[in-house]
């Protein structure tokens, strides 16, 4: 089974997108499958879109409303548990503190925090740079890396001004380095949580909905659009066919099986 490398780009609008602008997840587009018009869960928010990307159910089963975290009242196994339970091994790289709550603790093989998404100059690449031996040397069959300052940028700036496009350009030189480390036998999925409007986000708005949701490497069809409906609940079960490891029952989502040869 080929290891997999989850980039998530907090924010990330597709109209964001361009050869010029953003050549590297171009890259992802040309040489794999994808589809801009995926979509978020509402509320369109940072923690609970994350806790429906790896517990595969939206926001109104795990009970994750707002950017602070509470126990659900009734606890669905999430990505990190499957693949524990599948004797896989997991990594987070990231730089916003609150996604520590993802998982079940012990759970983890190795986790990596910088409190720096807010730093759109330096943030990410302190990211990127932990990432990279860890990716090259494929040394778990798993690695989350969480890139923040383009969401970082959208709240400053505003989404889609010339700062927050220049920070998408930024942040697309990071993508470049961590898909050349990428090993020939390796995944790569990468999309966005949620888009953005104005300097905001967190409504059922197509600006704050609609994400870009890519997948590339071994075994991915190449420069192949996705036609099937696509949310944030099927990145845990494309990830764990992936990763040859079982679903559980609570999961709602469903691999996108469509971007995949054979």
């Amino acid at each position: 089974m080929p290891r997999v490398v989850f980039v998530m780009v907090d924010g990330l609008r597709p109209d964001a997108i361009s050869p010029q602008r953003t050549p590297n997840i171009q890259r992802l587009i040309d040489g794999g499958a994808s589809t801009l018009a995926a979509q978020s869960v509402m509320p369109s928010i940072t923690l609970p879109c994350h806790m429906s990307i790896f517990h595969s159910v939206p926001p109104s089963r795990h009970g994750i409303t707002t950017n602070l975290y509470t126990p659900p009242a009734r606890p669905i196994p999430g990505l990190i548990e499957a693949a524990e339970d599948g004797d896989k091994t997991c990594a987070f790289i990231y730089n916003w503190e609150e996604l520590r709550d993802l998982n079940r603790p012990g759970m983890l093989s190795y986790s990596w925090f910088v409190r720096a998404s807010y730093n759109i100059y330096t943030g990410d690449q302190q990211v990127t740079d932990h990432a990279l031996p860890i990716i090259r040397d494929a040394l778990y069959d798993f690695t989350f890396v969480y890139l923040g300052t383009v969401d970082s940028a959208g709240h400053f700036f505003g989404w889609m001004s010339d700062e927050y496009l220049d920070q998408a350009a930024r942040v697309d030189a990071y993508v470049g380095q961590l898909i050349d480390a990428l090993p020939s036998d390796a995944v790569m999925l990468l999309q966005a949580d949620h888009g953005g409007h104005e300097r905001t986000h967190g409504t059922d708005l197509p600006e704050d909905m609609t994400i870009p949701w890519m997948m590339y490497g071994a075994g991915v069809k190449a420069g192949y659009t996705i036609t099937r409906p696509v949310s944030l609940l099927d990145t845990a079960p494309t990830i764990a066919h992936l990763l040859g490891i079982k679903r559980p029952k609570e999961w709602e989502g469903t691999p996108v099986a469509e971007g995949l040869v054979g």
